[in-house]
């Protein structure tokens, strides 16, 4: 049904801000704090890693996975009643397995009571559109600190934020004065299909820890690539996450990366707590993906034989474990918000046990 919203006001989106006496601010610009993103100059939009360093690893990241934004954030604090959204975006083509809140839109939390960010809005992208768009909600005027998360998948040129004129506006209680946990992966780590940014897994677990992170994962196009790792092992980092078996072209792939890819990153960080992970889709798939997860036990046995302390296995048998497993995917392969919670939950435990030890 075309006209959905002709009966349920709820469905409707406003396509233009008319709330009066508004200020626009840039996201970079102070005191806004931009996690996760880079900013290019040259090309004139958001992005993950450096360009060049994308262009040396392969043509679908310097083509256009490196401007997805996939776990950027922006943070603040205001007691704005008002706060709204000037998005200039690279929309791309509509996938028909990820809603269009989880590829194009941006959602916003906000501290409450409890001392944990909440869930408060998505600013709903709309249907059509070419060069972004805008959006806002109404606060209530907390005075508290505020995260927007940026699109999964869709490129961001810009990012403007309104907010009432005369209200307050200061930077964030920072993130725990720890390095960022880096994740790198398939779409599942981008955060297909999540059904908005802020339920991607790494974002459930930066909430629930208080570490900000870094989100590395690239649709279709994780390979182990040596430069990739070349790039990660120059990051600060407090954990290193990786899971790409999916995007191997077979097992065979997987023997040849996967082992090289820790060493890379082991010698560079000697104690670095590294988290290796196998397909979550084993549980569906358990003939195709068998082989793989054994390249990773190996992999993982090895470094354990080669005397590595701080290195871990997650058996993606354990991410949909449970009850009701078969319902935390969109197609067999990427997680909806119930996978990415469960996943949340397993991958959380040990980044924050690995945080708790590095506390003491």
């Amino acid at each position: 049904m075309q006209d959905i919203e002709k009966y349920d006001k709820n469905l409707v989106v406003e396509t233009t801000i008319t709330e009066p006496d508004l200020v626009w601010f840039n996201v970079r610009e102070l005191p806004f704090e931009l996690h996760g993103l880079l900013y290019d100059e040259e090309m004139g939009c958001f992005t993950r890693m450096p360009q060049k360093v994308a262009e040396g690893v392969s043509a679908a990241l310097s083509g256009s996975l490196n401007r997805c934004t996939a776990g950027g954030r922006v943070r603040f604090r205001t007691n704005s009643s008002f706060i709204g959204i000037k998005a200039v975006m690279q929309n791309a083509a509509n996938m028909p397995h990820i809603t269009l809140a989880g590829q194009s839109g941006f959602d916003l939390y906000r501290v409450e009571k409890t001392g944990f960010d909440t869930f408060y809005r998505t600013f709903m992208p709309i249907r059509g559109m070419k060069e972004g768009y805008s959006s806002g909600h109404y606060t209530g005027g907390v005075d508290t600190d505020y995260t927007i998360n940026f699109p999964l998948y869709d490129g961001v040129k810009e990012l403007y934020i309104a907010l009432k004129k005369g209200s307050r506006l200061g930077a964030p209680t920072p993130y725990l004065n720890v390095a960022p946990v880096v994740y790198y992966g398939s779409s599942i780590t981008q955060g297909g299909c999540a059904s908005r940014p802020g339920n991607a897994y790494q974002a459930i677990i930066t909430r629930e820890t208080n570490v900000d992170h870094v989100n590395l994962g690239f649709s279709g196009s994780a390979k182990g690539e040596p430069a990739m790792a070349e790039y990660i092992k120059g990051l600060d980092m407090s954990v290193f996450v990786y899971d790409y078996d999916h995007n191997c072209n077979g097992a065979a792939h997987l023997k040849e990366t996967h082992h090289p890819f820790y060493r890379i990153i082991r010698e560079a960080h000697p104690d670095l707590p590294i988290i290796m992970i196998t397909s979550s889709a084993i549980l569906l798939k358990e003939q195709e993906f068998a082989a793989r997860r054994e390249v990773i036990l190996e992999s993982y046995k090895q470094a354990l034989e080669e005397g590595d302390k701080n290195v871990y296995l997650i058996d993606g048998k354990e991410l949909f474990g449970g009850d009701n497993w078969d319902a935390c995917t969109v197609d067999g392969v990427h997680p909806n918000d119930l996978g990415f919670y469960r996943m949340a939950k397993r991958i959380g435990r040990d980044v924050q046990a690995i945080l708790n030890k590095a506390a003491k």
